[in-house]
């Protein structure tokens, strides 16, 4: 299972915003979900070597933000991605580099900065207006800086200031922060240590 998203009611003004980590994303009317026999239904089209990273609900006007694990990051305004039916595999939403692959999927309206976590428990805050829009598929800007000690970005939440963060790590070891007490950074900067890892 990659998304769970409670609907309460199935308005024609709505949609499920999907992205793919090959970049890839595709926005279909919410109406097209009504139905949904036992089996389930296609939501989406695949290629053999892609996958679903992330399901959103949306209004059709929110403005949506790709973070690769090599350190990329898009934001561009969902009106650009022209709704599809279910069984189609949607446009391209990011031009990826070579072995990159997206790695999570926010809206603007979630929070007021980005934070991006890395793969050795590092991480930052950047504040959301930093990420100017852009069309969709194009590379995108920098808005994190990988070395060795940092590894690869595993995910990426906007946030806001009062609220609290859990990093759950592949042992199933997990801490609690204050978003608060991290650190506000630029787009192209390595983050803190949030958490210590064997």
């Amino acid at each position: 299972v990659t998304a769970v998203i409670p609907i309460r009611e199935f308005e024609e003004d709505h949609y499920l915003f999907m992205a793919t980590k090959s970049g890839m994303v595709k926005k279909t009317q919410i109406t097209e979900y009504q139905n949904i026999r036992k089996t389930g239904i296609q939501a989406i089209n695949l290629k053999d070597d892609d996958d679903l990273i992330e399901v959103k609900f949306t209004d059709g006007k929110k403005d949506i933000i790709l973070v690769t694990k090599f350190g990329q990051c898009i934001r561009f305004n969902e009106e650009d991605v022209r709704s599809t039916g279910r069984a189609s595999m949607g446009v391209i939403g990011m031009k990826l580099s070579a072995g990159d692959e997206v790695v999570a999927m926010q809206m603007d309206t979630q929070g007021d900065e980005l934070l991006i976590v890395s793969e050795r428990g590092m991480g930052k805050r950047t504040p959301m207006d930093e990420f100017t829009p852009q069309l969709r598929g194009g590379k995108g800007v920098k808005c994190y800086k990988i070395n060795s000690k940092t590894g690869n970005i595993v995910g990426a939440k906007a946030v806001k200031d009062n609220q609290e963060l859990m990093i759950i790590t592949t042992e199933g070891i997990m801490i609690r922060i204050n978003v608060s007490d991290i650190s506000t950074l630029g787009r192209i900067t390595s983050g803190v240590k949030l958490i210590n890892l064997d």
